[in-house]
């Protein structure tokens, strides 16, 4: 791999692009996939970290949308469920399948929520995963012990994806660099660079680490940064009117005691009109989501209490063990990037379509839209931003591109998400003494994997570990805060830092992952490994 070093003297030497796109999310991580694919030169800009905002706290699905569908938006769920597929076949280490339960407490339930799930597998066409289908009140409880057993009638399975969303983010960031772009996390974009005549000729970007600064010269340029399209697009143009209403969805994290089997629930209705998942993720399970207008665009949303109240509510009602405030291991929520249309003011209202746009200047925008369709967004910017930029025009390859670790045979336990590079991770681990240790007694992670992350993974600090590389964070917050001193020892050792910078990172994350817990933490904040 390229080391971070190299990349920086890429910048200096001034060399021109004719792709920056500003953005490490799921649709910037695509569009730089795409272009680097068709062979433009291209750079990617991350101001924090790949996937740090919405693309790592997502609900964990690649889906079509069964509530889109209820709406009557066929098109965008038959779109979504053919990118579902092509997903199973380009990333099968990081996507798979999922069973479902709705369950069913009144006599109408079943046949009504059947008539909708053969019409969702008939969309999907020859990239379906599994049929949907009836089941009685017996199996539903065999399927999911924990079920509220009293009028339980029996329900419906079907099928979806599940995956990890910030490892395939990572994905996404070694296939762009084998397909030879370059990509940065901690480098923020802080200016737009123009020609006399006001079109764009590239950016302005700084080093978080360094704050050296860079003059970055391009044919074109793609901001793909999800809730914050408003603000580079202001940076364009100051008067630029809104595109984003953004709603924030939040999640509780519980441990498989709530849901020890390993089919997931679906509730079709809640008294919000919307649907709440309860789905097993790694050795948890995630309880999601809520639809929360929001005004602002914090980078580290946090969920409001009650929206924790909203989740723990519904899902009691749905399963026979209750859970409490006390039971929840991790929360964390994301913010929507949903495309503003006309006088809407419920964004549950909204679509989750996206929105491509070229600014007088030449800038290409990008948002909207779901992990699901993260490669046709990026399709869609990067034809829209050869046209505009006027490349030479060429074919997308990115509907049958295998992902970085290609390969179906996938371990079960949690080093699986590594896919092909899983072999090469256990023999780092084995390569010095101490790094099998476990971080943490409730994490399945071992402390060589923090140093696969620094050296193959592009991570630097504490929170790029604990929270997107591996998924600590969002497993068990308390458990992730307690890992951090020895994977800022580690971070330090790799990247030649010292105590001063290892402590403050500690404190950083510490700071962080107070926000994941649903109460003020009690007790020393670092104990055991």
């Amino acid at each position: 791999m390229t080391s971070r070093d190299d990349r920086l003297e890429r910048l200096r030497s001034k060399e021109p692009w004719d792709v920056v796109i500003i953005g490490g999310g799921a649709t910037g991580l695509g569009a730089g996939v795409d272009a680097a694919s068709r062979g433009y030169k291209t750079l990617l800009l991350e101001a924090q970290d790949f996937a740090e905002g919405t693309s790592s706290r997502s609900t964990k699905l690649i889906h079509g949308g069964v509530r889109y569908l209820a709406r009557g938006n066929v098109a965008l769920v038959r779109e979504a469920l053919r990118e579902r597929g092509r997903l199973f076949e380009n990333a099968p280490h990081l996507v798979h399948d999922r069973a479902f339960l709705i369950p069913a407490y009144r006599w109408w339930e079943r046949p009504y929520y059947a008539l909708g799930l053969w019409l969702y597998d008939r969309l999907a066409g020859t990239l379906g995963i599994g049929d949907s289908r009836m089941v009685g009140r017996d199996e539903a409880l065999a399927l999911v012990p924990t079920l509220e057993p009293e009028k339980l009638r029996g329900g419906v399975v079907y099928h979806d994806g599940q995956f990890d969303d910030s490892r395939l983010a990572i994905a996404l960031y070694r296939t762009m660099e084998a397909l030879g772009g370059t990509a940065l996390n901690a480098m923020a974009v802080v200016g737009l660079l123009k020609d006399q005549g006001g079109k764009i000729t590239g950016v302005r970007a700084r080093d978080a680490e360094s704050l050296e600064e860079f003059d970055i010269h391009a044919r074109g340029v793609v901001n793909a940064t999800g809730v914050f399209a408003d603000e580079v697009r202001r940076m364009d143009e100051p008067n630029a009117q809104a595109m984003i209403a953004p709603s924030q969805g939040a999640h509780i994290v519980l441990d498989r005691s709530f849901l020890p089997g390993e089919t997931a629930v679906l509730v079709p209705k809640t008294d919000d009109g919307r649907v709440i998942f309860a789905i097993p993720w790694h050795t948890q399970v995630i309880i999601g989501t809520t639809d929360t207008p929001v005004n602002e665009t914090s980078r580290d949303p946090v969920p409001l209490s009650e929206e924790v109240d909203f989740l723990l509510r519904h899902v009691a009602r749905y399963l026979s063990k209750d859970p409490r405030p006390e039971d929840v291991r991790s929360t964390f929520a994301g913010l929507r990037p949903l495309i503003a249309k006309g006088a809407a003011t419920r964004t549950a209202s909204l679509s989750r379509e996206h929105a491509a746009l070229v600014s007088a200047s030449g800038m290409v925008t990008i948002t909207g839209g779901k992990w699901t369709t993260y490669r046709r967004m990026a399709e869609n910017a990067v034809d829209l931003l050869a046209r505009s930029a006027g490349f030479k025009e060429m074919p997308c390859t990115t509907t049958s591109l295998k992902l970085h670790a290609w390969t179906k045979d996938v371990s079960s336990d949690h080093l699986g998400a590594y896919g092909a590079d899983a072999a090469a991770v256990v023999d780092l681990i084995k390569s010095r003494p101490g790094w099998d240790d476990l971080l943490h007694r409730r994490l399945p992670y071992q402390v060589g994997e923090v140093a696969w992350a620094i050296r193959f993974e592009a991570a630097r600090t504490v929170e790029d570990v604990l929270a997107r590389r591996l998924r600590a964070l969002f497993l068990d917050a308390r458990a992730a805060i307690e890992a951090a001193p020895r994977v800022a020892s580690v971070l330090a050792e790799e990247l030649g830092r010292d105590q001063t910078w290892r402590d403050e990172q500690i404190r950083q994350f510490e700071q962080l992952a107070a926000n994941y817990l649903i109460a003020p933490m009690k007790g020393p904040l670092c104990g055991p490994y």
